[in-house]
């Protein structure tokens, strides 16, 4: 007998009226009806897919243009084709028609032929959608040890990556929040599951190393475009740190949030930075699906 996988949370103040105290529900839908326990269980031990995980406002996304790019061009690159925008977008609005009005949102790809094989351009991405509570990310400041790790297929936001989770695990078991990836080169790429961004006291500094673009960065970048604030790229070492004026994280839970040391190298609170990032991404205007 097939089970319909919805969750509820009870959170204060938040549910689909924005009634305190009320019930919430969240939902696992698979193209856009929920999902059975028989489909989902050969997921549980698949990892061939890929995803994008965004921040719903009031019924809405930020940057959902980057988050719809980001879906069609992993599908090419995994599955050889890509599913229409106004498919993958109808969707989203089913799943967001049935939870609340601000929640955290993940769209999954993945091919029904399943793992360990080779699907024809025939057949077609699966989208997979997952909504639970609206997020925002840890306070910061945070410490982070570097790692030499280099992601495959970097430009991919694909499931599966256990080195992730492995490299935050030892880094708190050394005291550190999180962790930081350095390429066989020496460069600074990303986090576990953040962008870096650095600020030089005048212009946002951006890591050249091979990396995912975030929807975040995406966005952040184009608003700091507008708004005339300078921006570049750059290789950053660990030797290149102490010339910098600050650094943070960002991802979709948030568009900034300060470092105040990467290994043994200490940066300086720069609050203004942070401000500004945070700014910059309040500027995007909210979309719907």
């Amino acid at each position: 007998m097939s089970t319909s996988l919805t969750s509820s949370a009870e959170r204060p103040g938040d549910d689909a009226l924005g009634a305190p105290g009320s019930r919430v529900s969240f939902v696992v839908q698979r193209d856009g009806r929920a999902a059975t326990a028989e489909e989902l269980a050969p997921l549980s031990f698949a990892g061939y897919a890929h995803f994008t995980a965004m921040q719903v406002r009031g019924g809405q996304v930020r940057g959902l243009d980057l988050h719809l790019e980001r879906l069609r061009s992993a599908s090419v690159e995994l599955f050889g084709r890509a599913l229409p925008d106004d498919r993958v977008r109808s969707y989203l609005r089913a799943a967001l028609k049935a939870g609340p009005a601000d929640l955290s949102l993940t769209a999954t790809m993945y091919s029904p032929a399943g793992e360990f094989t080779v699907a024809g351009a025939e057949v077609e991405p699966e989208v997979l959608i997952r909504t639970g509570p609206a997020a925002s990310g840890p306070e910061g400041p945070l410490a982070l040890a570097t790692v030499e790790y280099e992601r495959v297929l970097p430009a991919v936001k694909h499931v599966g990556e256990v080195a992730k989770t492995y490299f935050l695990r030892q880094a708190t078991d050394q005291g550190f929040d999180d962790a930081a990836f350095v390429d066989r080169r020496g460069r600074l790429s990303e986090a576990s599951i953040w962008n870096l961004a650095f600020w030089d006291g005048t212009a946002v500094v951006w890591p050249v190393a091979e990396m995912l673009t975030g929807t975040t960065m995406g966005i952040v970048r184009r608003r700091l475009d507008r708004l005339g604030v300078p921006q570049r790229v750059q290789e950053i070492t660990l030797a290149d740190l102490p010339a910098l004026a600050g650094g943070v994280v960002m991802n979709s839970w948030t568009p900034g949030v300060a470092v105040h040391r990467i290994g043994s190298v200490p940066l300086p609170a720069a609050p203004s930075f942070v401000e500004l990032l945070h700014r910059a991404y309040q500027a995007e205007p909210l979309t719907s699906p």
